[in-house]
């Protein structure tokens, strides 16, 4: 057993219902106050501090849980800013009539074997080239290139379009045929 180990299995035992309850002042809710603690302990005994007793480990974690509700905080409120963004730009994309595209190209893209899967995700969402794909997933830049080319096709075929790619540059045609014609 590490010598930190008891003095954080006193904290725990005897100094927890405190701790809590300062964590409570914070949050205002039981589960994040927990929450809060324990990512509090985790900052105070992961990093092989040592403490001379129970009192100091304490201290320590008590000044640590506002630190940690902030940090909480600001993450959640990072995170909960970054979907309004993705919602609204969601529905953007819904509003343009594009919302059942993007659902059948994705149908599409799952139905392709996972390399080719893999080839056209990273070349045309990530806009990767073919030589940084080929490093990625550790394959030769003819494969990508013969994957992307079979994924092509294959979602040409599943999305009734005509795909005009030539390997090298960035730019893809797609154009759209209409039901029945070619």
């Amino acid at each position: 057993m590490a010598r930190w180990e008891p003095l954080l299995d006193e904290v725990m035992r005897e100094r927890t219902p405190r701790l809590l309850a300062y964590a409570r002042l914070l949050t205002r809710d039981d589960a994040e106050a927990e929450d809060v603690l324990q990512d509090a302990l985790v900052r105070a005994f992961s990093r092989g501090r040592s403490f001379p007793d129970a009192d100091r480990a304490e201290a320590y974690v008590k000044q640590a849980i506002p630190s940690v509700f902030i940090d909480r905080y600001r993450s959640r409120r990072s995170r909960d800013a970054a979907h309004e963004r993705l919602a609204h730009r969601t529905s953007f994309a819904a509003d343009q009539g594009d919302r059942a595209a993007v659902l059948d190209v994705r149908a599409a893209l799952a139905d392709l074997p996972p390399r080719e899967r893999a080839c056209t995700v990273l070349r045309f969402y990530d806009d990767l080239t073919v030589p940084q794909i080929a490093h990625a997933l550790h394959l030769s830049e003819g494969s990508v290139k013969r994957y992307l080319h079979d994924a092509s096709g294959r979602l040409a075929e599943a999305l009734g379009t005509v795909v005009e790619w030539d390997g090298g540059s960035s730019t893809v045609h797609v154009t759209m045929r209409t039901k029945g014609g070619r």
